[in-house]
C-alpha cells in the first residue's frame, strides 16, 4: 500500500495545484470584466505640440533572420514620427550571410535619410539581453521601443503608445500581439488561441488591479530611466523580459497595457520552431520564479493578493509539470480505484480536474466571443478549438516539463532563437528553411511512447474492475493520446 499511497498523494497534490491556478484565472476573468473600458481621462502627451514630442529609440534585436530582415526594416521605417526625434538600432548578433544583406539594406535606408544604425558585437554575451543592454549605452531616446524580427507594427504605432508616458510613474507601455498567419494550420490556430487568452484575460486582468504583468519581450516601449533604475537588462535567465519587468515593478514603476493597440506578428508554423520557443519561455519562467519569488514575498509595498498573483504568474510554466504528473499517474490511479473499494471516497479529488477544465472553458470563451461573436456556429467552433488547444497543450507537457525542471534546478542553457519563416499566407511554405533543425531529439521518441501509454489508458477503461469497466478518465486519456500523437507525428514530419 505504500506505493499506492505515494501515487495518490502526488496525484492529488498536482490536481489541487492545477485547481488553484484555475481559480486564479477565474479571478482574472472577474478583473477583466470589471476593467475600465476607456482611458480617455488619462494624462497624455500632445504629439501635435512639438515641445511635447519626446526622443524615441527603436531597438531591433536580431540573430540570423535572413528570411524576415527586409520585411522588418521596410516596415519599421514606415512608422510615423518626427525624424529628428527618432533613431533606429539594428542590434545584429548574426553569424550567417544575413549580416551582409542587412548591412546593404541599412546603407540604402541611411542614404534615404533614415537615422538607422547597424550595431554588431564581437560575441553574444548575455544573448538578447546583452544586445539590448549594449544598444542602450548609445541610445539617444528617452523611450526605447523594442520589436523582434517577426513583428510588423502599424504606421501609427508610436502615436498610439508614446502619449501614455506623460504619466511619469509609467515605466512600460505594452501592446497586444496580433497574428498575421493565424489560420495557416492547426498549430498556428492553437498558438493564437493561447496567446489571445494571455493578451486579454491575463494582461488586462492583472494590470487593471495593479498586479504585476510582464513586458512581453517585444511590441512595447520602456522608459530608459526605468530600465536603468531597475538594474538594466540581465542575461542570467532565458526570459530577460519577465526578469526586468519584475525588478521594475518591485521598484514601484507602473506598467500600462494597451489591449486596443494590436501589433501583428508571425507565429511559428513548424513544430520545431514552436518547441524552441516553448522551451525558452517555460524554462525562463521557472528561472525567474527562483530569482524573484523571495523578492516578491519580502516586499513591503505589495498586497498579499498581488503577491499570490505574482507567485502564480511566475509558476505559469510549472503547470505543465503538474499536467504531466496527473496524466502519467492517472492510469495507475484508474487501477488503484478499481482494486481497493475502500479507497473510492478518496477519488473525489479527480473531480478537481473536471472543475478546472470547466473554469478554463468559461474564461477562454469570454475572450473568444469578443472577436468571434456569440452565435451557435461560433460556439461550436470554440468548443472544437478549445479541446484541440487543450489536447495539444497536454501533448507539449513532457517537452515543457523538462524545460521547467531545468529552470527550477538552475541548469543553464543557451538562448535558442525561434526561427522565422516570412509566412504571410496559406500558400507560403516553410520547406527548405535553413534554420530548421534536422535531427530528431530523444524527447520525440518519449512523446511517441507516451502516445502509446495513453492508448493503453483508453484500453484500460474497458477492462478494469468487475462492473464492465470504468470510463471516467477515458476523455482525459483520449485528449492525451491525441495531444502526444499530434506532437509526435508533426515532429517527425518536420524533422525536428
Amino acid at each position: 500500500m505504500l506505493l499506492e499511497s505515494i501515487i495518490i498523494v502526488v496525484y492529488s497534490t498536482a490536481l489541487i495545484l492545477i485547481f488553484m491556478y484555475a481559480l486564479a484565472q477565474l479571478n482574472l476573468l472577474f478583473n477583466y470584466l470589471g476593467a475600465p473600458k476607456s482611458s480617455s481621462q488619462e494624462e497624455k502627451f500632445d504629439l501635435s505640440n512639438p515641445d511635447q514630442v519626446p526622443f524615441v529609440t527603436i531597438q531591433l534585436p536580431v540573430y540570423n533572420e535572413m528570411y524576415v530582415m527586409e520585411r522588418l526594416l521596410d516596415n519599421i521605417v514606415k512608422l510615423e514620427y518626427p525624424s529628428n526625434k527618432l533613431d533606429i538600432q539594428v542590434l545584429d548578433d548574426s553569424t550567417d550571410e544575413s549580416i551582409e544583406t542587412t548591412s546593404e539594406q541599412i546603407k540604402r535606408l541611411q542614404d534615404k535619410g533614415f537615422n538607422i544604425q547597424h550595431i554588431r558585437r564581437e560575441n553574444r554575451t548575455g544573448f538578447k539581453a546583452g544586445a539590448l543592454k549594449e544598444g542602450l549605452t548609445v541610445a539617444k531616446g528617452e523611450y526605447i521601443a523594442i520589436f523582434d524580427a517577426d513583428f510588423l507594427p502599424k504606421s501609427d504605432w508610436l502615436k498610439r503608445t508614446i502619449p501614455y508616458f506623460k504619466n511619469d510613474k509609467i515605466g512600460v507601455v505594452q501592446t497586444r500581439w496580433g497574428h498575421i498567419n493565424r489560420d495557416y494550420s492547426v498549430l498556428t490556430r492553437v498558438q493564437a488561441f493561447a496567446l489571445d487568452a494571455h493578451f486579454t484575460l491575463e494582461q488586462v486582468g492583472r494590470n487593471t488591479k495593479g498586479h504585476f504583468i510582464n513586458f512581453n519581450g517585444t511590441a512595447g516601449i520602456w522608459r530608459k530611466e526605468c530600465i536603468i533604475d531597475a538594474g538594466n537588462w540581465e542575461g542570467d535567465t532565458l526570459t530577460e523580459d519577465l526578469d526586468l519587468s519584475y525588478r521594475a515593478q518591485l521598484k514601484n514603476w507602473e506598467f500600462k497595457y494597451l489591449e486596443h493597440v494590436e501589433t501583428p506578428a508571425e507565429l511559428p508554423v513548424v513544430i520545431s520552431a514552436a518547441r524552441s520557443q516553448q522551451f525558452r519561455w517555460n524554462k525562463g519562467g521557472a528561472e525567474n520564479f527562483r530569482k524573484m519569488i523571495g523578492r516578491v514575498f519580502s516586499s513591503k509595498n505589495l498586497s498579499l493578493k498581488t503577491k499570490i498573483h505574482g507567485m502564480l504568474h511566475l509558476l505559469n510554466s510549472t503547470m505543465f509539470l503538474n499536467v504531466l504528473i496527473v496524466g502519467i499517474l492517472s492510469i495507475p490511479m484508474l487501477y488503484i480505484k478499481n482494486e481497493y473499494a475502500h479507497l473510492k471516497a478518496y477519488f473525489y479529488v479527480m473531480s478537481f480536474f473536471v472543475i478546472s477544465t470547466l473554469i478554463f472553458f468559461i474564461c477562454y470563451w469570454y475572450m473568444y466571443k469578443k472577436t468571434h461573436g456569440t452565435s451557435l456556429k461560433s460556439f461550436v467552433q470554440y468548443i472544437v478549438l478549445f479541446f484541440t488547444f487543450f489536447s495539444i497543450a497536454m501533448g507539449f507537457s513532457l517537452h515543457n516539463s523538462i524545460a521547467v525542471i531545468e529552470g527550477h534546478i538552475g541548469k543553464r542553457s543557451e538562448f535558442v532563437r525561434t526561427p522565422k519563416f516570412n509566412i504571410n499566407s496559406l500558400t507560403d511554405s516553410w520547406k527548405n528553411n535553413k534554420y530548421i533543425r534536422k535531427k530528431p531529439s530523444l524527447n520525440v521518441v518519449l512523446e511517441g511512447l507516451l502516445m502509446l501509454y495513453f492508448a493503453f489508458g483508453m484500453y484500460s477503461a474497458f477492462i478494469v474492475g468487475d462492473q464492465g469497466g470504468d470510463f471516467g478518465l477515458f476523455p482525459f486519456h483520449l485528449m492525451l493520446f491525441v495531444g502526444f500523437g499530434f506532437v509526435f507525428f508533426n515532429s517527425l514530419k518536420s524533422k525536428t
